[in-house]
C-alpha cells in the first residue's frame, strides 16, 4: 500500500467462517463488521475499499454511517438502510466530527453519539431459488441508502428484530429447526427490502434469458466484450439477448457489457494505483489506446482525467 492508501490490488471480503452458526448467515454489529474487515489487514477508516464475496445489509438504530459503495459516497442515517452486493466494493468512511468541528461559537461540538447498527451478511446460497428470484439478488440496490416510508419501516423492524433474536438464540430449538427459522426469517427480510414502495421492477418479458446473460457477464465481462460472445454461450441469438436486456433493464446486450466494463474501470481508477495499461490488459482491452477511447467514448474524459477529478472531489461518481 503506498502512503495514500492505493493498493495495486483490491482486498477480497470472504464470506467468513461462522462456527457453531448457520451456514451462510451472520447477524453482527458495526464492531463485529469493522473486526473482520481488520482481519483482512484492512483499517476500516484507511481509505481502501474491500470488494464483497456476499450481500451486507446494514441499518443503522442511532447516529449515521458514512460509508462509499463502488465509487459513490453516502450515509446511511437512523432508520435506513444500506444493501451492498457480492462483487461491489465497500469502505466506511471516518465521520467529519471526528476531526474535531467547531460550533457556531467557536467551541468544539458536543461529541456525536457513537453509531449502533444491525449488520446481516449472507450468501445467496443460503436462501432457495423463489426467495432468491422474487427479491432480485442478482441485482443491484436500486438507490443508496435504502430509506423505507413510516408505513413500510415498521414491518421491516420487526422482521429483524425476529431474526436477529433467533440467530443468538441457537440452543431455543434443534439445530436443523434454528437454521430452517433463520432461513425463512432472512428470506422475509429480503423480500420487504427488495419490494419497497417504489423500488420495485416489474417482471419484464425474457427476464429469465436476461438473468442468464446478466451472470455470464459477470463472470466473463473482462474477457468478452461482443454481444456475440454471450449469444454463442448461453445458446441464444443476438437478437434474444438484446429484446431480453432492453425489456428488463432499459438498455441494449451492449451497453450492459460495456456499462460493467467503465463500472469495473472506474473501480480500478479511484482505488488502486494501476496505470491505465495495466487497467487495459486487466479488463481485456489489446491495449491502453483503445481502452482510452473506450472509456472517453462513454464517460466523456479519460482515463486519467476521471481519476485525478474523482481523488479530488468529496463525492464519488457512480
Amino acid at each position: 500500500m503506498s502512503r495514500n492508501g492505493q493498493l495495486d490490488e483490491l482486498p477480497d471480503f470472504p464470506f467468513p467462517a461462522t462456527p457453531g452458526g448457520p451456514p451462510g448467515v451472520e447477524v453482527t454489529d458495526l464492531p463485529g463488521l469493522t473486526a473482520r474487515i481488520r482481519r483482512l489487514g484492512v483499517e476500516p477508516d484507511a481509505p481502501v475499499p474491500v470488494r464483497l464475496a456476499f450481500h451486507l445489509l446494514v441499518t443503522v438504530r442511532s447516529g449515521r454511517l458514512p460509508c462509499s459503495v463502488d465509487t459513490t459516497d453516502c450515509v446511511v442515517e437512523s432508520g435506513s438502510w444500506l444493501w451492498v452486493r457480492p462483487g461491489q466494493l465497500l469502505r466506511l468512511r471516518p465521520t467529519a466530527d471526528r476531526a474535531g468541528p467547531r460550533n457556531s461559537g467557536g467551541g468544539p461540538s458536543p461529541a456525536p453519539a457513537a453509531t449502533n447498527a444491525t449488520v446481516v451478511l449472507f450468501q445467496a446460497s443460503f436462501l432457495n431459488e423463489v426467495t432468491v428470484d422474487g427479491a432480485r439478488l442478482d441485482r443491484r440496490a436500486w438507490r443508496l441508502p435504502l430509506s423505507p416510508a413510516p408505513g413500510a419501516a415498521e414491518p421491516v423492524e420487526r422482521t429483524l428484530e425476529l431474526l436477529e433474536g433467533q440467530y443468538h438464540r441457537p440452543r431455543d430449538l434443534p439445530l436443523e429447526v434454528h437454521v430452517e427459522v433463520v432461513r425463512h426469517l432472512l428470506s422475509v427480510l429480503v423480500l420487504r427490502l427488495s419490494h419497497l414502495p417504489g423500488g420495485h421492477r416489474k417482471q419484464a418479458a425474457g427476464d429469465e434469458t436476461f438473468r442468464r446473460f446478466r451472470a455470464a457477464v459477470e463472470s466473463n465481462f473482462a474477457h468478452s466484450h461482443q454481444v456475440q460472445d454471450y449469444a454463442v454461450m448461453l445458446g441464444y441469438s443476438v437478437r434474444s439477448l438484446t429484446r431480453a436486456s432492453n425489456a428488463a433493464v432499459g438498455r441494449s446486450a451492449k451497453a450492459l457489457i460495456d456499462d460493467r466494463l467503465v463500472l469495473e474501470a472506474k473501480r480500478l481508477l479511484v482505488h488502486t494505483r494501476l496505470p491505465a495499461y495495466a487497467i487495459a490488459d486487466r479488463l481485456g482491452f489489446p491495449g491502453t489506446t483503445v481502452f482510452t477511447r473506450f472509456f472517453r467514448h462513454r464517460t466523456a474524459e479519460t482515463p486519467t482525467g476521471f481519476r485525478r477529478r474523482a481523488r479530488a472531489e468529496p463525492t464519488g461518481t457512480d
